[in-house]
């Protein structure tokens, strides 16, 4: 054992029955970094039950894309056939795991739940995010290789080459995930992003409705759109944008008569990002809000700042925040990832965001 792991181990000796929370406090660690550090002891036989996290109910389960992201910034025009000088800069990414690191960062008990190959991308991102999150239920595949995506961009930043390695998550299936069906019981909230498959979201949907946990479904791209489920009846949240939108009905609408009809599928909340146009937000019993876009004097890198939205809107709705203000942090949360060079910014705590939405109100 290593020396954290020992002080682990001792306090579980003590009292079986403590809670991650307490040893989170008593070891000054993240919950997310005590449950990793409690799977290392089962795995490694020092630990044989798990009496002391039974009671544990509060956790938010994201479920589907982790995987390494990698851009590489052409210096000058990009000559075919040859090669080209470059910069470049490699970060742990995926639409799931982006959401999970700023829900834990903003102090939410957070879990991932992803396939990934045995490599060493893989420990990468791990390393990068057990901080944050909850990893217990990540299963490696021997025959995988974790997701990863590849932007080769000009010196204007725009891109030329966008290269997505993305097979693994085919492996999300439903029998994968029939398998984590004591955690999903146990979530406070579930949120999914449209990598998984379609028969997995499905299963999702029925799952939380017969059991009765909220489901957030997050969209990824328009082609994505085809893996809702087909009866979206009983969803608590759809976060989607408008091209995405537009492709699902198949035609031009505003940003309100899709929300509409997005709401006729039995849909209890959505909302809407459509750019520097803003936001809408609408749910059955309080209408609909437009929510101006935050103007900001410059961008770095726009990577993240969707998820940065997804994880903002998800947390303050958890919070009981009336819809407005739930819509408000998403645009505030995104609009201060846009201008930070990070994924996820490194400066993103709950206090930080309350702060970020007064100066911005």
């Amino acid at each position: 054992m290593n020396d954290k792991e020992r002080k682990l181990f001792q306090l579980i000796k003590k009292d079986p029955y403590v809670s991650q929370h307490e040893l989170a406090d008593a070891l000054g660690l993240s919950r997310p970094s005590i449950a990793n550090l409690i799977s290392g002891l089962i795995k490694k036989g020092y630990i044989r039950g798990k009496a002391y996290v039974l009671n544990e109910l509060d956790e938010i389960v994201c479920i589907g894309g982790a995987n390494v992201d990698r851009k590489f910034y052409v210096q000058g025009d990009l000559q075919q056939g040859t090669s080209n000088p470059v910069t470049s800069t490699q970060t742990a990414g995926g639409v799931a795991r982006n959401i999970a690191e700023n829900l834990g960062r903003l102090g939410m008990n957070t879990r991932l739940l992803t396939v990934s190959g045995m490599d060493k991308d893989w420990d990468y991102i791990a390393e990068a995010s057990a901080p944050y999150m909850n990893l217990e239920g990540v299963t490696r595949f021997a025959e995988a290789t974790t997701g990863s995506y590849t932007a080769v961009l000009d010196e204007a930043r725009d891109l030329i080459y966008g290269l997505a390695d993305m097979e693994s998550f085919d492996l999300m299936t439903p029998e994968w995930l029939q398998k984590q069906t004591p955690a999903l019981l146990q979530a406070k909230c579930i949120l999914a992003d449209l990598n998984c498959p379609k028969a997995t979201l499905s299963f999702l949907a029925q799952f939380s409705v017969g059991h009765g946990i909220p489901l957030i479904l997050v969209t990824v791209s328009a082609p994505k759109m085809a893996r809702l489920p087909d009866n979206l009846n009983g969803l608590t949240w759809l976060i989607t944008n408008h091209d995405e939108s537009e492709a699902y009905f198949n035609g031009h609408f505003s940003d309100r008569d899709l929300a509409d009809q997005w709401l006729e599928l039995g849909i209890s909340n959505v909302i809407i990002t459509n750019g520097k146009s803003g936001a809408v937000i609408s749910n059955q019993t309080d209408g609909v809000y437009h929510i101006p876009a935050v103007e900001t004097e410059e961008i770095v890198d726009v990577t993240g700042a969707g998820d940065a939205f997804s994880a903002a809107v998800t947390y303050a709705w958890l919070k009981g925040e009336k819809l407005i203000n739930v819509a408000n942090a998403g645009v505030v949360n995104a609009a201060k990832t846009l201008q930070s060079p990070y994924t996820v910014r490194p400066d993103l705590s709950a206090l930080q965001l309350e702060g970020d939405l007064e100066e911005l109100s």
